[in-house]
């Protein structure tokens, strides 16, 4: 049989719904990006089809929410991060709670729903601090959810607290934490991880982390930050470890992939562009055939490229981003409000809806 026929079968199997290989992945990336983006939106229809009561091809959404980082001391210093600093430096916080009361009241004020609670690994907060700011968040604003901290801050605390992860995370959901992020999965290969962040939570703990979540009833985001040191071979590893896992759970509400940005980090090189995030995030889409949605990364590409985006697989443009500071630090400038939102949108054929945290339509 030709490689022409081999990839013709591929193409229709792909076109059919059918789940790929990692090797089947690796030949769809060699694909021209046009051929990609064709399949992963013919994915994408599939996956959304019963959406929605069955407009889900029709409408793309959106979330309001606050990214509010606690801290940023972290005495991990991932080599791709300009956020961090020491506890010594002059410019390291932790934030009040009459801060925190004052970004989530701006929130509501723009109709937002959610907040994203981030901080780095920071070694002297003690398990009652995290529990108290939980605690006066839900008490004082119940109507927010509490989308927080990382599977490497978990880890994290479960060292320097020296208790089971499923009891940190028990104490956590009682206290008010209403779903997890998938940040630092960064890529899901250690010998990459150990290059990068050597430092940092291993795979095998981000994912257990995810896994123990979703057994407690908590839904979770899963992600890629790509673009640096690893292969293409790596990113489908990654691809491969995250749909095992939501077979096994289905805790994952979305995907979401973005570029490295190299700007003020320790990891000397230039990057990736829009071509290659493309094309990442439409073999994304099809291979992980058990996730029904994948968010557009316009944080780091651009209204322009996030648009383009809604092409190759996406059905979701994330967040308006109300504040974001560690993706800022390395160089990512991009603001939108939601009229920007609606327009781009609805410049390419579908309708703007706003949504939780979960995929459900709010009004």
């Amino acid at each position: 049989m030709t490689v022409e026929r081999n990839l013709d079968d591929l193409k229709q199997k792909v076109w059919n719904g059918e789940r790929i290989s990692r090797k089947e992945a690796r030949l769809l990336f060699d694909l021209p990006l046009e051929e990609l983006g064709v399949l992963a939106d013919k994915r994408r229809k599939l996956a959304k089809a019963n959406a929605y009561n069955g407009n889900g091809n029709k409408i793309v959404t959106y979330i309001i929410d606050r990214n509010i980082n606690y801290t940023n001391v972290c005495n991990v210093g991932c080599k791709f991060c300009a956020f961090w600093r020491s506890e010594k430096a002059s410019d390291a916080y932790e934030i009040s709670f009459d801060e925190i009361d004052k970004k989530i009241e701006e929130t509501i004020e723009l109709k937002g729903t959610q907040i994203l609670l981030q901080g780095g690994h920071h070694p002297g907060l003690p398990l009652q601090w995290y529990l108290d700011l939980l605690s006066h968040i839900k008490t004082k604003f119940p109507q927010i959810n509490i989308h927080g901290f990382s599977p490497p801050e978990f880890i994290h605390f479960e060292k320097i607290f020296n208790l089971p992860l499923e009891e940190i995370l028990k104490q956590f959901i009682r206290a008010g934490l209403g779903s997890l992020p998938g940040g630092g999965a960064e890529i899901l290969v250690d010998a990459v991880r150990q290059k990068t962040s050597p430092s940092k939570a291993k795979s095998d703990d981000w994912l257990r982390v995810m896994d123990t979540a979703h057994k407690l009833g908590l839904r979770t985001t899963a992600t890629m930050m790509f673009g640096h040191i690893e292969t293409v071979e790596d990113r489908i590893e990654h691809f491969d470890r995250l749909r095992v896992q939501q077979d096994k759970t289905r805790g994952f509400t979305a995907f979401i992939c973005w570029t490295f940005q190299p700007e003020n980090t320790r990891l000397k090189l230039a990057g990736t562009g829009a071509y290659d995030y493309l094309k990442t995030q439409a073999l994304a889409r099809i291979y992980l055939d058990n996730f029904e949605n994948v968010q557009a990364s316009w944080v780091t590409q651009g209204p322009q490229i996030g648009q383009i985006a809604l092409k190759f697989g996406a059905n979701d443009l994330g967040s308006i981003m109300i504040e974001e500071n560690v993706v800022r630090q390395a160089g990512a400038c991009y603001r939108m409000a939601v009229e920007d939102m609606h327009r781009l949108i609805r410049d390419i054929g579908y309708e703007p809806r706003q949504r939780d945290n979960w995929y459900k339509l709010i009004n």
